[in-house]
């Protein structure tokens, strides 16, 4: 699905929309090289509890803490092993959500109870109405469990928001996801602050992580005040959502940054 349109997708139902069919990696990669980032977003097998920040002082990445993925209980399998049928996340969910980078305050209506976000404070992300209430329908049809969240705001005021939605199996969240809540070009329901949104085609095609499917976007112009950019990841039985909000432009490169290392968590 990275590549293409998954088999059967059905278009965006906004009839504004306008489906592009290529991506084009080679412009990405030419993109990253130049600003001497490329080879830090490559994936690589790392031991579970290491993860790499991916972060240094001078390219305007953030500043992350080292990454370490939490414990699984004793004899569960991690969310892709083949043994894991249903594709659970067995660790701590609120333990997979990325730590907020150094110098970001923290938003503290995202911190929910004991760790635990309820849905109305995650559909509040959605601009209309009647989208909250089909969202908040289909959740209960779907079984959500719970969601995990963290918010935090930069110096330079980049708000980012992350939601980390789980359900019994990775067969009902890959239904869920797409074309659930997103299609391939475009989200499904429109986000809080941003009407029209692009493929966001600068992730280099070695950012991948395995297992994870992610789709980003970037608010197009004009926009308002400020430029939103999004994300949806699907990594097993659970479903990320990744808000980035900045008055004027949101930038980038932490953008992809804060999506990869998410992703890694979850992969």
């Amino acid at each position: 699905m990275p590549g293409g349109f998954p088999p059967g997708t059905p278009p965006a139902r906004k009839d504004r929309r306008v489906l592009r069919a290529v991506l084009r990696w080679t412009a990405a990669v030419v993109v990253f090289a130049a600003a001497g980032t490329a080879a830090a977003y490559g994936v690589t097998e790392r031991e579970r509890t290491d993860l790499p920040g991916l972060a240094t002082e001078h390219d305007g990445r953030w500043d992350y803490p080292r990454l370490t993925r939490p414990p699984l209980p004793s004899g569960s399998p991690g969310p892709f092993a083949e043994s894991n049928k249903a594709g659970s996340h067995h660790a701590d969910l609120r333990e997979l959500v990325l730590p907020a980078p150094e110098g970001a305050e923290d938003d503290k209506a995202l911190r929910g109870e004991d760790g635990w976000l309820a849905t109305k404070d995650f559909l509040a992300e959605y601009a209309e109405k009647d989208d909250r209430e089909e969202l908040g329908q289909s959740f209960k049809d779907n079984g959500l469990r719970h969601i995990a969240a963290r918010g935090w705001t930069m110096p330079d005021g980049t708000h980012t928001r992350i939601y980390l939605l789980q359900f019994n199996t990775a067969a009902v969240a890959e239904e869920l996801f797409a074309p659930g809540l997103t299609h391939y070009e475009n989200p499904e329901y429109e986000a809080r602050g941003a009407e029209e949104f692009a493929r966001d085609e600068t992730f280099p095609e070695a950012s991948q992580v395995s297992d994870v499917v992610r789709y980003p976007y970037a608010e197009v112009k004009p926009y308002g005040a400020e430029q939103v950019r999004l994300a949806y990841l699907s990594a097993g039985d659970t479903i990320a959502v990744v808000a980035q909000s900045r008055k004027g432009t949101a930038e980038g490169l932490p953008f992809r940054q804060t999506v990869v290392l998410q992703s890694q968590l979850l992969g």
